[in-house]
């Protein structure tokens, strides 16, 4: 559609303002432009938090962190910095930009942005013309005609010009000195609580930045109890700031769970859920970490917006409702689209583990030295689904302080 002048752009400005899962979502897209020309060279706005996840996306050269006033920010002297900013991206002197947004996103913010800053190409869902602003314009379809993928929404966006790749995965890179140090930070927290090769274990990451994606805790404390009984040793997750509520389930479940809550980097925390057997989350980014390292996920999906699932990894997704006064004021997502089962409890909770923790994977995996990814599985796109049907996830059998990593998908 737009593709021919895109052969000539190198140095292309990616703006995901948002977290860390939406930043690892937007991935397979930016290595597609990356491979779509030789020498071309990936710079990504992102937020504080979605940078923490940057230095481990290969595809990306540089980083640019920023809150945005129109995602999430607690800036008081927004404009003076935005007007900063505009600055810093024209020195840049990018050939184009992309903007990633999600459905319920107005992208005509970032447009103005890359427009200030003098960026004269600009690739872009958008529900009305945004003329100038967004002067390569995809008409967005979403949710009204069609539900995709997250990952699989961005992809179709940089097809439009001409950026296509053959690995749709998500994968994360750590640096050799930093991998080998998270490793053994981590080999030493492992046999430090007695687990060891054979042993049934797994990672609990309950925490979660927004309240309305909260599974209760006391579901939580039940499923781990039930789990234990069966053998497994617990590792609780989270960021410093959810230390106060993965407390409230430690102190349930008393000395045979392991609260590593606050306590690990980003990087450590990728080769904690590496080398689990499986990973329990509410939807947040460890969620898509384990995406990244192929960690099977039982994921607890509050019910906001349904094209988030684990990408193409193995996955048991377990749906809940959003509590009335929690749900959102955005109209395009206060209506979930179709019926969404299984819904989530104590007892499915373990069942997903049951159904996705197989022997082979049970074993203490060979962290200790260097941890070897585990091979992804690759399932194909998820092709496009109609509102009024059920969504039914496509994958099921689908350097940062530790107070940042855990923000919401």
């Amino acid at each position: 559609m737009f593709a021919e002048a895109w052969k000539n752009y190198r140095n292309i400005l990616c703006v995901r303002p948002d977290n860390m899962g939406d930043v690892l979502m937007s991935q397979p897209a930016m290595r597609a432009l990356k491979e779509s020309v030789p020498g071309r060279k990936i710079t990504l706005l992102t937020s504080t938090v979605g940078a923490c996840i940057a230095p481990f996306i290969p595809e990306v050269d540089e980083t640019i962190p920023f809150d945005v006033p129109w995602v999430k920010t607690t800036e008081t002297n927004g404009a003076q910095r935005l007007l900063a900013l505009a600055g810093k991206l024209q020195a840049l002197q990018f050939d184009a930009a992309v903007i990633f947004t999600v459905y319920s996103q107005n992208p005509l913010p970032a447009g103005m942005l890359c427009y200030l800053a003098g960026i004269k190409t600009v690739l872009g869902y958008c529900r009305e013309n945004p003329y100038q602003l967004i002067n390569q314009w995809v008409p967005d379809r979403e949710p009204l005609d069609y539900v995709v993928h997250e990952v699989e929404r961005q992809l179709r966006l940089v097809e439009m010009v001409g950026a296509k790749t053959s690995d749709t995965r998500l994968l994360l890179k750590i640096p050799e000195e930093t991998r080998k140090e998270a490793a053994e930070k981590v080999s030493n927290i492992l046999n430090a609580v007695g687990i060891r090769a054979g042993m049934r274990w797994l990672v609990l990451h309950a925490g979660v930045s927004e309240e309305k994606r909260l599974y209760p805790a006391n579901d939580y404390v039940t499923a781990c109890q039930s789990l234990i009984r069966q053998g497994y040793k617990i590792l609780l997750t989270g960021s410093g700031s959810e230390r106060g509520y993965v407390d409230q389930i430690a102190r349930q479940l008393g000395p045979t769970v392991v609260n590593l809550a606050g306590e690990l980097s980003i990087a450590e925390l990728i080769v904690l859920i590496e080398a689990a057997s499986v990973l329990v989350s509410n939807n947040t980014g460890p969620v898509h970490i384990a995406a990244a390292v192929g960690t099977p996920v039982v994921v607890l999906y509050a019910m906001t917006n349904p094209q988030h699932t684990p990408w193409q990894v193995p996955s048991k997704v377990l749906y809940f409702e959003v509590p009335p006064e929690l749900r959102t004021k955005n109209r395009l997502l206060q209506s979930f689209p179709g019926v969404s089962t299984p819904r989530a409890s104590p007892e499915a909770i373990v069942a997903g583990v049951g159904e996705l923790v197989s022997p082979q994977r049970r074993k203490y995996r060979s962290i200790i030295p260097g941890l070897t990814r585990n091979p992804v599985q690759t399932f194909s796109s998820l092709p496009d689904v109609a509102v009024a049907a059920c969504f039914t996830p496509h994958n099921e059998v689908s350097l940062c302080s530790p107070d940042r990593y855990s923000e919401d998908i």
